[in-house]
């Protein structure tokens, strides 16, 4: 009997036991059935860090595994108190509902009575143990053992106010030593979410033994789900088979046939969202376009014909177009023709500096300059420091000969006139990093309050690069001109050598 007395009280003591034997969820239908722990979240739970970000596929089930993780570390230790954090108030409001307090009270009747509910809301429940849970859409106030942030990547693209009171509020009432969940599929390169997994990433590549105050990177494909599989005859096309070699060669995986029928067919349905619902590999995630972003098929387009490459730059002159800010970002392109190509070599942006510094950058760049091409507001006078124009401060610096691009009728012309332009060009995957980026996380603004993307852009650092690529989309090329302005191009060439602009 004691040997039986000993046996239970281990049980008990187990998370993994209490969690694959005394809850029970939704299924995919409704129906009330018996939680047992998948392979993804056995081995969540079997690595879990202090802080954990998870980069995940679809259906994974984490988000199910980590509220009811924390759901059982409340109702099994004393004064213990979660939070859980969602993009909306509607979905805290769901998980709630759907998964903690429908989990909770499933429960054994006999342990609801001996860890009792003391407090039942809408957005939390309190025990009679001390403890607590509670979601919201920011818990900057209280302090948590154990904070679930869902779907961060999301909240990163289209609340980048609410991502930054998340980190700076909800990330810091949680104790060194403590429990973080942060989860997500990817929505693009820029923001909080790929920051931190591309820091965790390293640190799980250097090998380096982690600290307390160190995020662990979990990263589960779509591949390694044993139900992402269909038995059915699937035509595969040359570019599925080169994908799946790929994949193979790069990452050592052994798909089955199964498993690339079930990449095929599901990929004819989330088309140019496949890599970010159901990632190969975390950099693939990362590399797909976000919601809302103006140029996604385009730049999906570009990076399938190798349109960002290593670039040798060429003996040809350099033209340059620009983004000119006051008190705010100043972008310059830079741009070789070669035939029908554009090829861009070069990015550069700064911020608070004169104009004298962006004449220096031009001349330590040491490149032979074709033309100078301004936005339209580069004609135009600035108070402050003179009264001159743009232009004519740059000429006046050196930076000749320049052009005004006129002023297009609406944003929508320069947006198309980007997008079509967008197929003649080529990018230097490393001098023009930055600048993709920008093209990339060049998006629509988010209407939080009808749910859906605005008719107009998002004013951040992103929209200063596209901006100066727009320039160089409406820029009447001088290299498509006749011969007599060819002429005149050569000269412009010269006079610019001379000037060592």
């Amino acid at each position: 009997m004691a040997s039986l007395a000993t046996s239970l009280v281990d049980q008990w003591a187990s998370p993994l036991w209490r969690l694959n034997n005394l809850y029970k969820i939704k299924d995919k239908a409704g129906k009330a059935v018996p939680f047992r722990l998948n392979a993804a979240q056995t081995e969540l739970l079997s690595e879990l860090h202090y802080l954990n970000i998870i980069l995940k596929a679809r259906q994974m089930g984490f988000t199910t595994f980590i509220q009811l993780f924390m759901l059982d570390a409340c109702l099994f230790n004393s004064n213990t108190s979660a939070g859980i954090v969602a993009h909306t108030r509607e979905d805290a409001e769901a998980f709630f509902k759907d998964k903690i307090k429908f989990a909770y009270d499933s429960l054994d009747e006999t342990l609801k009575a001996t860890i009792s509910c003391t407090q039942d809301s809408a957005k939390s429940l309190a025990f009679s143990n001390g403890s607590s849970i509670r979601v919201g859409t920011s818990l900057r106030s209280g302090t948590f053992q154990y904070l679930h942030v869902s779907e961060f990547g999301k909240i990163c693209a289209r609340f980048p106010d609410k991502a930054r009171e998340i980190v700076t509020g909800a990330l810091n009432t949680v104790e060194v030593g403590q429990f973080v969940f942060i989860e997500s599929t990817a929505e693009g390169t820029e923001g909080a979410f790929f920051d931190m997994c591309e820091r965790a990433m390293k640190l799980e590549q250097q090998g380096l033994e982690l600290t307390a105050l160190d995020y662990k990177f979990h990263f589960h494909p779509w591949w390694r789900d044993p139900g992402y599989v269909l038995n059915a005859s699937v035509i595969f096309t040359a570019a599925h088979l080169k994908y799946f070699e790929d994949l193979e060669r790069k990452e050592g995986v052994k798909l089955t046939e199964a498993q690339r029928a079930w990449y095929v067919k599901k990929l004819e349905t989330q088309q140019e969202d496949m890599k970010r619902e159901y990632p190969s590999t975390a950099k693939e995630a990362f590399a797909n376009a976000i919601e809302g972003a103006y140029l996604a098929d385009q730049m999906t387009r570009l990076r399938l014909r190798g349109g960002i490459c290593e670039i040798p730059i060429l003996s040809a002159p350099v033209d340059t177009f620009w983004d000119l800010g006051v008190n705010d970002d100043m972008v310059i392109w830079f741009r070789q023709r070669s035939g029908p190509q554009h090829r861009f070599i070069d990015y550069y942006e700064n911020s608070g500096e004169g104009l004298e510094h962006y004449a220096r950058i031009l001349k330590e760049r040491g490149y032979l300059y074709g033309r100078h091409y301004l936005p339209h507001d580069g004609e135009h006078r600035r108070l402050g420091f003179k009264t001159d124009s743009v232009q004519k401060m740059l000429t006046d610096l050196g930076v000749r000969p320049n052009q005004i691009v006129p002023r297009i009728p609406n944003m929508k012309a320069g947006i198309e006139a980007s997008r079509a332009y967008l197929a003649q060009c080529w990018f230097d995957e490393t001098r023009c990093a930055r600048g993709v980026k920008a093209l990339d996380n060049f998006r629509k603004e988010w209407d939080d309050k009808l749910g859906v993307w605005k008719d107009q852009p998002r004013h951040d650092w992103a929209s200063h690069g596209y901006k100066a690529f727009e320039t160089a989309a409406l820029a009447k090329d001088p290299y498509d001109f006749d011969a007599d302005d060819e002429a005149h191009r050569h000269d412009d060439a010269a006079r610019s050598e001379h000037t060592g602009y």
